[in-house]
């Protein structure tokens, strides 16, 4: 073990940082926002304009990194990050802080895709897997680190703004300085969404409102648990431990999808998710073991739904068209991401906390119906013709490169600078 993490410390130790300061940015924009009288509205746009930058960088960043390299672009995107959250901690107004998470998310795409590229040409296909479940623990506690961090100091002033921008300049020192070889081109895929809504309708439409719901509790569950009057360290568990009880849920749920219709198992976490929706909204908890508890059963279900839907594609894909379908899966989890916070913001305006839940309410009643609808439309797919569930990163944290990673290379073959340059605007 020690001999296959050697050669990729480098880069895990560059992942570690960039995700940690991640999630001191996630968790620091709301909290203080909710403190300088923000609406919810506004602070729902935060998450739009990360969920927007996200998409914008996965399309636009494999054609600068074609053209000026795997370390400079990497470079630039720490350096971009890093100015971005100083800025909000100079101009703390909603209006300057929207336009500049969606820097933030740009870069944060950008960067991960290009350490993922890293570690993908570094991986043998004996030990990918490994690998990727290695690069996972350490994404998984880096990030809830970050968040975590947020309990031990006083959100009011510079200090988190400054930390969070300390940790993403150190994130490029690993890879700056690492001997590695430099990768080929980043992996370009077509989002197709007429070949993906064939390939699987309820694929296309859960991953969708999915993309919904996941985003708006990523974005505005700070704010949930604010405004119900927990803690600043309830809060960041809040935030926090929903992520790592859906990476646990993912072994059990799918174990259960391999052995019976995935689209029977994504309505029984639909169920699950509702039942917390329901709960949430109609008692607004404020004590706090309930609601950490009330969260870790929502995370459990809703972070556990990607990969059952990915894996109900791919069991539709026909051969070798894995990683374009688990990719323009995840383009239109951004799509939902784009949208989610703005309508949850909108909807807590009037509503107060409450109506965090009422939104993510709807999208999973219409994603338990559609599915219903489907499972009576189309048999499931032979237990002779499945595929291998795969656990993965959360969907907010993953990129086009991730699923290469998972999946194995050899089903798509890295473009070169000259097809970058003809690539069009809707390719992932």
């Amino acid at each position: 073990m020690y001999r296959q993490l050697l050669p990729i410390s480098a880069l895990l130790l560059g992942s570690a940082l960039l995700l940690f300061a991640g999630g001191i940015n996630s968790l620091i924009l709301p909290v203080r926002g909710s403190e300088e009288g923000f609406s919810t509205a506004a602070l729902g746009f935060l998450g739009t304009g990360w969920a927007i930058g996200y998409v914008l960088g996965c399309l636009f960043i494999p054609r600068l990194v074609a053209s000026v390299g795997h370390i400079r672009t990497f470079g630039v995107m720490c350096a971009v990050a890093s100015i971005a959250i100083l800025s909000q901690a100079l101009v703390v107004e909603a209006w300057a802080w929207i336009p500049v998470r969606a820097i933030s998310g740009f870069s944060f795409a950008g960067s991960a895709m290009i350490v993922e590229s890293w570690l993908n040409d570094r991986a043998e296909p004996t030990t990918r897997g490994r690998i990727f479940g290695i690069y996972s623990m350490v994404n998984l506690a880096a990030s809830t680190a970050g968040q975590m961090v947020i309990a031990l100091g006083d959100t009011s002033g510079f200090l988190f703004f400054a930390l969070g921008a300390i940790f993403y300049s150190l994130a490029l020192i690993p890879t700056a300085i690492s001997t590695s070889q430099t990768p080929a081109p980043l992996t370009t895929v077509r989002l197709d969404l007429r070949a993906l809504w064939q390939n699987s309708p309820v694929a296309v439409m859960a991953v969708f409102l999915v993309g919904i719901s996941n985003s708006a509790f990523g974005t505005l569950s700070a704010v949930y648990a604010d405004r119900v009057g927990l803690d600043l360290s309830s809060i960041a568990l809040f935030a926090s431990l929903p992520v790592l009880a859906g990476a646990i849920a993912q072994i059990p749920f799918g174990i259960l999808s391999d052995r019976m219709d995935r689209r029977k198992v994504l309505v029984l976490t639909g169920l699950l998710a509702l039942a917390a929706d329901v709960t949430f909204a109609v008692l607004q908890p404020t004590d706090q073991m309930l609601n950490l508890v009330l969260a870790s059963v929502f995370g459990a279900a809703i972070f556990a739904m990607y990969p059952i839907i990915v894996a109900h594609a791919n069991d539709h894909a026909p051969p070798g068209t894995s990683i374009q379908v688990s990719g323009g899966l995840l383009m239109v989890y951004g799509i939902g991401a784009i949208a989610g916070p703005l309508i949850a913001g909108w909807v807590m305006g009037p509503l107060g906390p409450r109506g965090l839940f009422l939104t993510t309410i709807a999208g999973h009643i219409v994603m338990i119906a559609f599915t219903l609808w489907r499972i009576s439309r189309r048999a499931a797919v032979a237990e002779a013709d499945k595929g291998d569930f795969h656990a993965s990163l959360p969907a907010r944290i993953a990129t086009p490169e991730t699923v290469v990673l998972q999946e194995g290379d050899g089903a798509v073959a890295p473009l070169s600078p000259e097809d970058h340059a003809e690539t069009p605007p809707d390719a992932l």
